[in-house]
């Protein structure tokens, strides 16, 4: 099995393919994986591995290590673009995610202001309020929608709870028109002998619909370009994510293709 990708709170930086010269912040455990999702393309491996023995970092921990890096890129004069909520699960399960939000805003300011914050999020917490709070001060507020369909979405993301379906998330994601970001992941292959394809035309029509209904600043198409724990999966090759990107367009939303 895959494991954890990211034994640190503040990792890189690293060459993001949709955001450039990224330094990582990891609000779940550095040995283990805590999420509301368990999806068949994450890098950090399935939730099986466990939550591990460190637990989540606190908010003074956090704060510590970013600015103790951010210094020393400073003072080195090293570049960076953005600073990326990402790791080993869902950063909005953190329960100090707010605060630990306005912390990076205000090192960001101190040593890095023209870099972006931004968050990467699976969309499942945005019913919390202090998560949307925290969610409305970043400079790219990016969140997942895999699929307009809910079966397929719940053989691609396999969400934890039943109630999560692809209806109530693209309703909670309207609340963030005009200033969202929706990454959506194209992939097709097969779990357990299912087959999964969001490619299909039913697939992109629904995802068009659901784009015009949130109506997001920017869509981010992308593919596979790690090993998933599901070893079956396919990598949707750049020129169809650029034909599917065409009909997205055709529809007046704003698109980006990383492949």
């Amino acid at each position: 099995m895959q494991t954890v990708l990211f034994h640190e709170t503040v990792f890189g930086p690293i060459h993001s393919r949709r955001l450039g010269i990224s330094l990582g912040v990891n609000l779940m455990p550095n040995d283990g994986k805590i999420c509301s999702f368990d999806c068949l393309y994450c890098e950090a491996g399935y939730n099986a591995q466990g939550q591990g023995t460190t637990g989540v970092p606190t908010r003074k921990d956090v704060h510590s290590r970013l600015n103790a890096r951010l210094k020393e890129m400073h003072d080195k004069g090293e570049q960076l673009d953005v600073i990326t909520f990402s790791g080993n699960g869902e950063p909005t399960l953190h329960p100090d995610f707010k605060e630990i939000v306005h912390d990076v805003l205000s090192l960001r300011n101190k040593y890095y202001p023209e870099a972006k914050v931004s968050v990467l999020s699976n969309s499942t917490m945005i019913t919390k309020k202090s998560v949307i709070e925290a969610l409305k001060t970043v400079d790219n507020n990016i969140l997942k929608l895999d699929s307009a369909i809910s079966h397929t979405m719940r053989l691609i993301n396999r969400p934890k709870s039943v109630n999560v379906q692809s209806e109530g998330l693209i309703e909670d994601l309207k609340q963030f028109s005009g200033t969202c970001i929706i990454q959506t992941m194209m992939l097709r292959g097969s779990h357990n002998g299912v087959r999964i394809d969001n490619t299909t035309d039913e697939e992109i029509d629904a995802l068009i619909a659901a784009y015009l209904a949130i109506k997001p600043r920017e869509v981010m198409l992308y593919s596979i370009d790690r090993k998933t724990p599901e070893e079956q999966l396919e990598k949707v090759e750049k020129e169809e994510l650029e034909a599917i990107a065409r009909r997205i367009e055709a529809a007046g939303i704003k698109v980006q293709v990383n492949a």
